[in-house]
C-alpha cells in the first residue's frame, strides 16, 4: 500500500485530526488483528484518519530479557496483512540502517525512535526509500531543534515528513509535555502529539517502564485544544500482560470513548479558529 500520505494529513489541519494507534509491538497476527479491526472501525464512524502502529521489533529495551519481537520478517508480514486487509497505511520504528529498506517493503512510514533522531545516516537512510518519516523529538531535544532534523529529511528530496512530541525530560523517571512546542515544530512540519509515550515513568529501578495511563485523556484533550495535527496512541485489549509498555496503553475498551470526546473537541476547537 503506497499512499501519499502528507497532502492527507494536511488536509486534516483544517478538519479533523489523523491518528497514529496500534499495539506497542506486534506480538502475533491474531492480536494485531483484533485491534485494528477495533480502531478501523472506531476512526471509520468518526471520520478519523487512521494510521495503524506497531513496532516490528523493540531494540532500546532496558535489560536483555525484555521482549524484543517474534522475528523481524513475521511482524512485517502481519503488518503488511493489516494494511491490505483494512485498507489502512502502516507505521514501524526502525533503529538500523539495515532497517530502513527492509520495512520500507512492508509499512507506509518509517518512525525514527526519540532515541535516534539525531543519528544522520538513520533518518537520512529512512528518507531516501521515500516513505514518510516520522521524526520523534528527542525528550533531551527543544521543539526547535527539530527544525535540523526535518531538513535533514527535506536535503534527501524527500518532503514526506511529520514531527512527533514524546515529552521531554525533566528529571531521571518523568517526561513533560510543553504545549508550547506543537506550534513551535507546526513551522516545520505537520506535528503529532504521542500521548502514551508521553506518560512514561522511564529508568525505574525494577529495569521495566512505568506509566500513568490514568491521564491520556487529559493529555490528548490538551493536545487538540492546541491545535496538534495528529494524535499518537498506543492500545491494547489486555494492557497488563502486554509484552511492552503495557504501563501507558490505553486500554482498547475505552478508546472510541476517548475518540468520541477528542472528535468533539476539535470541532469546538476549529469553530474559534475559523
Amino acid at each position: 500500500m503506497d499512499l501519499n500520505l502528507i497532502p492527507q494529513i494536511k488536509h486534516t489541519k483544517s478538519g479533523n485530526f489523523f491518528l497514529l494507534a496500534g499495539p506497542c509491538a506486534i506480538e502475533g497476527e491474531k492480536m494485531a488483528m483484533q485491534i485494528a479491526e477495533q480502531l478501523v472501525k472506531t476512526t471509520d464512524n468518526l471520520k478519523i484518519p487512521l494510521i495503524f502502529k506497531g513496532s516490528f521489533k523493540k531494540a532500546n529495551r532496558s535489560r536483555i530479557d525484555s521482549f524484543t519481537g517474534i522475528g523481524d520478517e513475521k511482524a512485517l508480514k502481519i503488518l503488511r496483512k493489516v494494511s491490505e486487509t483494512f485498507k489502512v497505511p502502516t507505521v514501524t520504528d526502525i533503529h538500523e540502517i539495515s532497517d530502513a529498506e527492509r520495512a520500507a517493503q512492508y509499512v507506509d512510514v518509517l518512525q525514527i525512535p526519540a532515541f535516534l533522531v539525531r543519528q544522520t545516516d538513520l533518518v537520512v537512510a529512512a528518507a531516501k526509500t521515500g516513505k514518510v518519516v516520522n521524526l520523534k523529538k528527542g525528550q533531551f531535544m527543544s521543539p526547535s531543534a527539530m527544525k535540523h532534523s526535518v531538513q535533514k529529511v527535506l536535503d534527501c528530496g524527500n518532503s514526506q515528513v511529520t514531527i512527533t512530541d514524546r515529552g521531554t525530560m525533566f528529571g531521571y523517571q518523568d517526561l513533560i509535555v510543553d504545549y508550547r512546542g506543537i506550534p513551535e515544530m507546526q513551522k516545520y512540519a505537520p506535528t503529532i502529539l504521542d500521548v502514551t509515550h508521553s506518560l512514561q515513568q522511564p529508568n525505574q529501578d525494577s529495569g521495566i517502564t512505568g506509566g500513568k495511563p490514568e491521564l491520556i485523556e487529559t493529555v490528548a484533550k490538551a493536545g487538540i485544544a492546541v491545535g496538534a495535527d495528529g494524535i499518537f496512541i498506543e492500545t491494547h485489549f489486555d494492557p497488563k500482560n502486554a509484552k511492552s509498555d503495557g504501563a501507558n496503553m490505553l486500554h482498547l475498551d475505552y478508546f472510541e470513548n476517548l475518540m468520541f470526546k477528542l472528535v468533539a473537541l476539535r470541532k469546538v476547537t476549529n469553530t474559534f479558529n475559523n
